[in-house]
Formats: C-alpha cells, structure tokens, sequence
C-alpha cells in the first residue's frame, strides 16, 4: 500500500505577508512616483515620434499635390491653355509651387515644386518636385 507523504508549506500565507501600514509603524519607501518619472522621462521621445509622423504626412501631401498640380499644367498646356497658371491653380497656396512648362511637337511636359515646410525647427523644409507629359492635342 503506498502511503503520500504531505510536506508542509513553511511559506506563510500572503495576506500575512503584506506589511501592515499604520498601528505606529513608520511607512517604507515603494514604488510611488516612479511611473510618472518614466512618463516624463520618455514624453521627448514620444514627442519626436509625433512630430516625425506628423511631418511624414505633410511631405506626402506636398508630394501628392506637386503630381497634381504638373498634370493640370501638362493638361492646359497641351490644349493650348495656360499651362503655368492651371498648374498654380491646382496646387495648395501655402506650398508655393512653381511650375515650368515645356511644350515640344508631340508632347507636353510640366514640371512643379513645391517647398514643403518642416515641422521641427531644426530642418528647414523639403522642395519636391513632379513631372507629367501630356500629348499635344492637333
């Protein structure tokens, strides 16, 4: 027949093992505190994360609106159009684009750039230019 023999735990039970703050025992040092010093310590980082992605989409817009504005320069030019002032047009005001239109016998080609402003200081903007060819219309 075999018997189990049952070890007894030596560990006392937790609610015992929780200090008991109060009845004249002074109070020790814990961990209060130390996650707002983490957050202060890391929202740098986290603002410099932001301001990235932040400057990520606007260099995107002005990439996209670069595209934009040297299809309509293309398009008006090819049909005899302003070229210069449909490209301007087409493009945000802020972003200070500057198309170039260059028309040969079959095709029309625009060029735009815009200047995309930095969002941190340190950097002073980015100038993204867009080339579309458009056929000439006859």
């Amino acid at each position: 027949m075999r018997t189990a023999l049952r070890r007894r735990s030596t560990a006392r039970p937790l609610a015992r093992r929780t200090p008991r703050w109060g009845r004249g025992r002074t109070r020790r040092w814990n961990d209060r505190g130390v996650s707002m010093l983490e957050f202060a310590g890391f929202l740098p980082v986290l603002l410099l994360i932001g301001m990235a992605a932040i400057q990520l989409g606007l260099v995107g817009y002005g990439i996209n609106q670069a595209g934009s504005g040297a299809r309509a320069a293309a398009r008006a030019a090819s049909q005899k159009q302003d070229g210069p002032a449909a490209g301007r047009a087409a493009v945000s005001g802020w972003l200070n684009p500057r198309p170039d239109v260059q028309q040969g016998s079959d095709t029309t080609t625009a060029t735009v750039t815009v200047h995309v402003p930095a969002v941190i200081p340190l950097f002073g903007g980015w100038d993204v230019t867009r080339h579309a060819t458009m056929p000439n219309d006859d």
